[in-house]
């Protein structure tokens, strides 16, 4: 019989931006997948890797005067890169790929040239909208509040010459395999995809650009580069050597078993994705999954907000494997998780110092004390053992449950429940009562034999999400042999030798000091925001003191921006028609165009002075002057003009 197949991938990071623990979460959780797999018996390849092209890198490379390539370089293969991250956090992937390679950009090549030769891809002319972070584009009616609806900035126009992908062509087909298989999961990420994107009408997509270089040239017609997310997404079968010959194991692999990818990109991974393999007549993967992110206050984590929680500096405070856990089992996958410096900490010590540690050294411990690290061969068993019993021997069963709907906090959740009812056994059969009988001893053998069986059963399954904190926990029970540590000994009582050594050693999970390490975590997440903050610098602050009758004397009123247009024949001025209260327009011009366009400030509240002379400029009276803030930001002047709440009625006076 051949042994099972399991093909699991992570998104390529794309590697212009520091990889915070919102990456490291999607990364470990594949990882654990991967590792379960294996343990139960599949054939496994698992990949991630980077996605280097697209015009931000051009444009962070130039910047930083490095070539894109050596800028992506130093990224992925740098100290503290993404690969010293993944070696970090024992990320357990079977390939690498970089959309760099050599065979992944001649694979690409070959992809493009065949949907261009089918019909599906044709040459145009794009003008709309861009998001350069995000490397989209978008129609009007896709932004939200102007802005790009996946990360918020502002998008700019663009026009030129590009290829088209025949989406629309695809629509039916794709709406089809989402509302009537199990393709996109969960299942709450269906409605979305098809109310917010199908039905409106899926247009076509733009697949090539011509006004940046960094990406596979288009081989048939020079100056356009390939669309990153086509790039991107035909990673997962290039990296099996798909139209090239680096590797040979595409049919053996492909389809993918399943996608883990962040929200944000679901809509290409469940739209764009499936469609482009229905357009090249491949195998569909037969899951994308779209967990959800980690999120500070509730907002997304970002650089340039200083919000980023460095997975560094949580692996070498707490270890690599309490990282890896409280990921797993504080934040349900497939929904947004709330992290903080508190919940970290605190599950930490409730989980794996009181209740996993605690356990494995009380045990171990009273081992060594009671019968110098090695139990009799004779025990004596009880009727109140069974229920432990039980519910370790049956634990495999609800755990896999868990795990093969990608649900790690509810697999570690039955875990938690055995090893919950193991500390109760403690309690209830008291072995220090037991010690103190030299009659009992027997009984209680059999009760810390209980306790060494139920720690092996849970470690075992504990294993893909914590592997080297495992290995210990086997060494210090003495479930020295491989049998013992086999997912084919999770649910059979009796596995451990009746007369087994333990070792028990340092404790596994000394408790943290809260109060030290939320401070020691907050002063470094406090710095890390003010470091984000802009430069800037401000005007001197004037020396001569007015005295407060004199400043009595300004008369500042809020007013209503009726309407604001261009000075004809200047750069600068701005000619405002306010409602100042008084019933009489009031016109104020003010040199702020170069920061403001005209139409965007009618209808805003904004801050006069109002008995200054009068002044001509232009040949245009102005009666007053706006306030506004200036300041110097990174050598360029900026201002912003003082704008306030809208409930605010004209005329009223500030004070």
């Amino acid at each position: 019989m051949d042994q099972k197949k399991f093909y699991i991938t992570t998104p390529i990071y794309y590697p212009s931006d520091k990889l915070h623990i919102g990456h490291t979460y999607c990364t470990v959780a594949a990882d654990t997948m991967a590792r379960y797999k294996r343990m139960t018996g599949y054939d496994v390849m698992f990949l991630t890797g980077t996605d280097e092209h697209g015009q931000k890198i051009e444009t962070k490379a130039n910047e930083a005067g490095v070539t894109p390539k050596e800028f992506v370089d130093r990224i992925v293969e740098g100290e503290r890169g993404v690969l010293d991250l993944w070696k970090l956090m024992n990320i357990s992937n079977d390939r690498f790929i970089r959309t760099t390679d050599d065979y992944h950009c001649e694979s690409v090549q070959k992809i493009f040239k065949k949907m261009y030769e089918k019909g599906d891809i044709y040459k145009g002319a794009y003008k709309g909208k861009y998001c350069t972070p995000c490397e989209s584009f978008w129609t009007e009616s896709q932004l939200v509040d102007g802005k790009c609806p996946d990360c918020g900035r502002d998008v700019h126009d663009a026009e030129e010459e590009a290829y088209f992908f025949k989406l629309s062509k695809y629509a039916d087909r794709v709406q089809h395999l989402l509302e009537d298989t199990d393709f996109l999961q969960p299942r709450t990420r269906v409605n979305e995809m098809v109310n917010n994107f199908i039905k409106p009408g899926l247009e076509d997509l733009c697949v090539s650009r011509t006004s940046f270089s960094w990406g596979i040239p288009v081989d048939f017609d020079p100056g356009h580069v390939v669309y990153v997310w086509v790039d991107a997404l035909f990673n997962y079968p290039t990296a099996l050597g798909f139209l090239n010959d680096k590797y040979h194991d595409y049919e053996h692999y492909w389809p993918a078993d399943v996608h883990f990818v962040g929200k944000e990109i679901v809509r290409f991974h469940s739209i764009i994705w499936p469609a482009m393999l229905m357009s090249m007549e491949m195998p569909l993967p037969k899951h994308v999954y779209g967990h959800g992110w980690l999120v500070i206050d509730g907002g997304k984590m970002s650089k340039s907000k200083g919000n980023v929680v460095d997975p560094y500096v949580l692996a070498e405070m707490f270890g690599v494997d309490a990282l890896r856990f409280f990921l797993l089992r504080t934040f349900p996958f497939g929904t947004d998780g709330n992290f903080s410096n508190e919940l970290l900490i605190g599950t930490i010590n409730t989980d794996l110092a009181n209740k996993l540690g605690n356990l494995v050294s009380r045990t171990t411990g009273m081992v060594e004390k009671y019968f110098g690290g090695t139990l009799p061969a004779t025990h004596e068993d009880d009727p109140m053992d069974c229920e432990l019993k039980k519910m370790a021997s049956t634990l495999r069963e609800r755990y896999e449950a868990e795990m093969e709907k990608f649900q790690f906090q509810n697999a570690l959740e039955e875990i938690f429940k055995v090893i919950d009812r193991a500390n109760k056994y403690i309690d209830e059969t008291t072995p220090w009562t037991l010690g103190k009988d030299e009659s009992r001893r027997d009984r209680l053998a059999a009760v810390l034999y209980n306790l060494l069986e139920t720690v092996r059963i849970c470690t075992t399954l504990m294993q893909p999400m914590m592997p080297e904190t495992c290995a210990k926990i086997f060494d210090k029970i003495g479930a020295n042999c491989e049998s013992c540590r086999s997912w084919d000994k999770a649910n059979v009582w009796g596995t451990l030798c009746a007369d087994v050594t333990v070792q028990k050693g340092e404790n596994l999970f000394p408790r943290v000091d809260f109060e030290k390490a939320l401070a020691e975590l907050n002063a470094m997440q406090e710095a890390q925001k003010k470091a984000a903050l802009p430069a800037i610098e401000l005007e001197p602050y004037a020396e001569e003191n007015v005295d407060f009758d004199t400043f009595c004397k300004s008369d500042f009123r809020a007013v209503k921006i009726k309407n604001c247009e261009a000075v004809k024949k200047s750069d600068k001025l701005l000619k405002f028609t306010l409602d100042d209260g008084s019933g009489t327009d009031r016109i104020i011009l003010s040199g702020i165009h170069k920061w403001y366009e005209p139409e965007t400030l009618i209808g805003k509240t904004a801050v006069a002075i109002i008995n200054l002379p009068p002044r001509k400029m232009m040949g245009i009276m102005s009666n007053g002057m706006l306030i506004s803030a200036v300041h110097t930001e990174k050598g360029e002047e900026k201002l912003n003009l003082l704008l306030v709440d809208d409930a605010i009625p004209a005329g009223a006076k500030l004070c």
